[in-house]
Formats: structure tokens, sequence, C-alpha cells
């Protein structure tokens, strides 16, 4: 919250002393209501907070962390009373749901996002996608294969930009756990972002920690599909290690890093 401004919470709504006003929806589905799975009937609902009576506004969707095993969809604090719209997304986790479950959740997601923000007064090309840890790289993953986005007749390339914090670039750990396979030795399949690097990318931004501090080669997978992707000739691509931060304390200041770039 910003110094000197107060907020008054009643009935969804979020009122700031400035006047700009905030519309918190809860738990809309973003499947079929015909879809027969109850799991992901269950588990396939986002969180939408948005200015009111504002046109135009910027959105980001953010996917939690938990390792594809748990978490909750969440609207990080940084991002409130910003003049923009925050997505907060759930989906399905392992081991309840296995590979590619959890991917395709995210591009339906998006896919509702794209297809429906523009009802709520947002800019339907001004939306960016983020998320922390197994957020990233679920971002990374839909980010750059774009059959995953394509499957819901969405060209991902279409989105203003991708914000990976602290996200796998190989195959994510607990995708080597259901197979099992020693989650300590890496794996570069159809299921790491690493393996669908390509030309044409959106505008990337890769946050980590500090590479010492970080969990084990992190910041060392980010900066491989860094220059990968740029050896591909992609130019809006850059990786920003935070010092002094380990995987759980980057959070914060990586949202601000974030929230810098897409600000109205």
């Amino acid at each position: 919250m910003k110094k000197g401004i107060l907020l008054w919470v009643f009935w969804g709504w979020v009122v700031s002393s400035a006047g700009a006003q905030y519309h918190l929806q809860k738990d809309i589905s973003y499947v079929p209501a015909s879809e027969w799975d109850v799991y992901r009937k269950e588990r396939c609902q986002l969180d939408l907070y948005y200015p009111e009576k504002q046109q135009g506004f910027s959105t980001l969707v953010w996917f939690h962390g938990g390792g594809l095993e748990g978490g909750e969809k969440e609207i990080p604090p940084v991002f409130r009373e910003q003049g923009i719209a925050v997505v907060g997304v759930n989906y399905r986790l392992s081991p309840r749901a296995n590979c590619p479950a959890y991917i395709d959740d995210a591009a339906a997601a998006v896919a509702w996002v794209v297809k429906h923000i523009a009802e709520y007064g947002g800019d339907p090309e001004r939306i960016y996608v983020a998320g922390h840890s197994a957020g990233g790289y679920l971002t990374l993953m839909i980010g750059l294969d774009k059959s995953y986005l394509l499957r819901y007749g969405v060209d991902v390339d279409r989105l203003a930009g991708l914000f990976p914090v602290s996200g796998q670039t190989n195959t994510h750990f607990t995708i080597r756990k259901e197979r099992k396979i020693p989650t300590e030795i890496p794996l570069v399949d159809q299921y790491a972002p690493l393996n669908r690097a390509r030309r044409g990318i959106p505008r990337l931004i890769m946050i980590t920690g500090d590479r010492h501090l970080e969990m084990t080669a992190r910041y060392e997978e980010n900066l491989h599909l860094e220059v990968i992707l740029k050896a591909l000739g992609n130019q809006n691509v850059f990786l920003y290690e935070l010092q002094g931060f380990d995987h759980g304390t980057v959070y914060t200041p990586a949202c601000h890093l974030i929230l810098n770039q897409i600000k109205p």
C-alpha cells in the first residue's frame, strides 16, 4: 500500500482514499461448463482483480509457485492499486494430475483472459504472463511452445510480455518425479522450455535470485535459455539476477521489477 492512502474493502470492492476503485471477482471458471473432469472443474478457476470504470488497462496473469504439487491462486500485493488488472490462476496439481495437464490449464487460463478481458475494460493487446517458481516454468512453457495456446485459438506471440521468476528451463523436477527419474539429473525433452526455444517470441524478462543462494542451477538454467534465445535472433530477451535474494525472497523484488515494466 502506498504511504498516505487508506483502503476500504467491502463486498469484493476495494476503494482507495485517492478515489480509485477496484473489484475482485473470485472463482471464475476458465473451462467450459461441459467439462466432465471433477478435479479440473475444481482447480481451473481464477480470481480477477481490476480497476473499475477504466478502459485500456494492462493485465497481468499470475501463476503461483509450489513445485506443481501445491499452492493456491493469489493476487500479489505489489500489483494492487496500480492501475492494472491482475489474474490469479489455479491449475491442476501433481500427483492427482500429471504432465501436461497443468501446462494445458495454464494455456486455457491465458486464453480465457485474452478472449474476455475487454469485457472488463482491459486491452487484449496488453496482456502479460508471469509466475514464480513452478509458475515461472508454466509461463515459459506456454510462451515458447505455441501449440498449447493454439489449442484454444490464441497466438501466444500477441502477448505483450513474459516474466518468469525463478522458473526451470530444463524439464521440471516434478515431471521427472512423475516418471521416476532422479530429480538431481537434468533432462531436456519436450517439456523443457529450453527445448522449445524459437525465433520471434514475445518480450521475455527472466528473473532469478542470487546464483549462490538460488535452488541448484536455477540461475544457470535461465542463463542457458537466454543465450540460446539470443542466438536464434531474439533481441527482447533479458535476464536479471537479483543478488542477495534466494529462491523464496526473490518473490517481492521481482514483482516490483515486473510492475516497473508494465505500469501504465
